[in-house]
């Protein structure tokens, strides 16, 4: 490559990478473990409300985002935008508190892929499997960012065929086709207190686990920057993207609460450490297939494997834009010739692999650094969702008319303020048992990422006297700060 190209970000992402990115930052453990835990405290009427209702507000912030990201293509856009559209302070504390969950999510889940690794290996080391898929996940973020977008993509696409091959077994065992036994029918969708189990709060406190399991969605305004044609691509992969995944989730839960009823122990207590207690390894075996805990642990790992691949893909995004946008030390804003912004990749790993020895060296440190992260992925939907508000009346207030926009976000103002408001409740409900027994320890372990990023926001804002950009004032050119592109040819496969 021409030494001319040194330091440009690189636009070789597709719209089927774009699509599959979101696709494998939402179908994972919380899908293929905790969709049982949501049956059983809910009930599946109630479950299925709570993962509509969620799934809903999911559109819309995704939507908030494709209109904001067509028009202003940005790596790591959703703390950028609220940078330029709200305020510097809160661009600053959203983009740090997002580069510090995804920071902490890749030990996770390498420290995850151990573990399910485990199940075939029982003898050897956890951490030896971890340490090697480290490395791994390291060469693709390192090689090209169409090296990531591949990657995910096949790893993502044997999810999407996982989840299509379990709703169809679903059905067959419905029916009586599979597993040698009379149509199930709708008894256990009624069984006992069902659908509706624990009424509203059991629908509040499913909320979370929904927003949980949806969470990496948002990675699709990371990677916009990246995209080879972002006025094309994020529209085409939000919409193919949110109805498959809407439909996986909602398919999902209506075959496991037909099949299996809300009582099942097993349905409770699923776990990545306990394969065989998951809900799909449950019907495959109800199916009558063998190996079909085997065949679930093999899902599982590469679930694991694209979270923490995209993960690492994200945090290094983030903290590259961080530094674009003056919040962080320029060194990690600079971009290598394969349009790699490596001294982000490497700092990212660095910290990673801190906070993964952190569990050898003191587990209570490890866990709260992971409780700490807990909320940021609500916290960064939030930000989208005020920075969409904000994005849109400036650029109406500033004499813009909508019909310029290449993509429109539906339901403005409905859509930002519903998400905004949604945000708030789930956020503010976290551990609402805590507060009412005054458990101290589990709400500062439930509530620990609030106050990390209000010191992030005041620490900036009093420093740096940053205040709410007016309407008149917010930055709506379509030039990006700081960040150079280059374009690279490639036609969809």
């Amino acid at each position: 490559m021409d030494t001319k190209n040194e330091g440009q970000i690189k636009r070789s992402l597709q719209t089927r990478h774009l699509s599959m990115i979101a696709l494998g930052g939402s179908i994972g453990t919380g899908l293929f473990i905790a969709s049982g835990s949501a049956i059983t405290t809910a009930g599946p009427g109630g479950a299925l409300i709570a993962y509509g209702v969620m799934g809903i507000m999911v559109y819309f912030l995704m939507t908030s985002l494709a209109e904001m990201a067509t028009y202003i293509p940005l790596t790591g856009s959703f703390a950028a935008y609220a940078g330029k559209f709200v305020s510097p302070a809160l661009g600053f504390a959203l983009g740090w508190n997002y580069w510090f969950n995804a920071a902490i999510t890749v030990p996770v889940e390498i420290t995850t892929v151990g573990l399910v690794m485990n199940f075939w290996f029982p003898h050897v080391p956890a951490w030896m499997f971890s340490g090697v898929i480290f490395l791994v996940i390291f060469i693709i973020n390192y090689l090209s960012v169409r090296s990531y977008g591949e990657t995910e993509f096949w790893l993502a696409l044997i999810k999407v065929l996982a989840v299509v091959a379990f709703l169809i077994v679903g059905v067959l065992v419905i029916f009586g086709i599979m597993g040698g036994q009379a149509p199930i029918g709708m008894r256990n969708f009624t069984y006992k207190d069902a659908p509706f189990v624990h009424g509203v709060p059991g629908i509040i406190s499913v909320f979370l686990v929904a927003g949980f399991s949806f969470q990496g969605t948002e990675m699709i305004g990371i990677a916009a920057g990246e995209s080879a044609n972002p006025e094309k691509s994020v529209p085409e992969a939000i919409k193919s993207t949110f109805w498959r995944i809407l439909l996986f989730y909602i398919l999902t839960i209506f075959v496991i609460a037909v099949i299996l009823p809300y009582t099942n122990k097993n349905l409770l207590s699923a776990d990545v450490q306990d394969i065989v207690t998951s809900p799909f390894t449950l019907v495959f075996q109800r199916a009558g297939l063998a190996a079909a805990a085997s065949v679930m642990n093999a899902v599982i790992l590469v679930a694991v494997l694209s979270a923490a691949n995209s993960w690492m893909y994200a945090s290094t995004r983030m903290l590259y834009s961080q530094a674009r946008e003056g919040y962080a030390w320029k060194i990690f804003g600079i971009v290598n010739k394969r349009g790699i912004p490596i001294y982000g990749l490497l700092g990212t790993m660095v910290v990673g692999v801190l906070v993964w020895l952190t569990q050898f060296i003191g587990p209570e440190a490890y866990n709260y650094l992971v409780a700490a992260s807990g909320l940021c992925g609500f916290i960064a939907w939030f930000g989208i969702a005020i920075s969409h508000y904000r994005f849109r009346r400036a650029f109406i207030a500033q004499g813009h008319d909508v019909k310029e926009l290449k993509y429109h976000a539906l339901l403005f103002p409905f859509g930002p303020i519903f998400a905004f408001i949604l945000c708030i409740v789930v956020i503010a409900g976290q551990n609402i048992d805590a507060f009412l027994k005054l458990d101290w320890s589990n709400i500062l372990i439930s509530y620990m990422s609030l106050p990390l990023v209000l010191i992030l926001f005041f620490y900036y804002k009093f420093r740096y006297g940053s205040k709410l950009i007016p309407l008149d004032q917010v930055d709506l050119s379509r030039k990006t700060k700081g960040e150079s592109f280059e374009d690279e040819e490639h036609h969809e496969a």
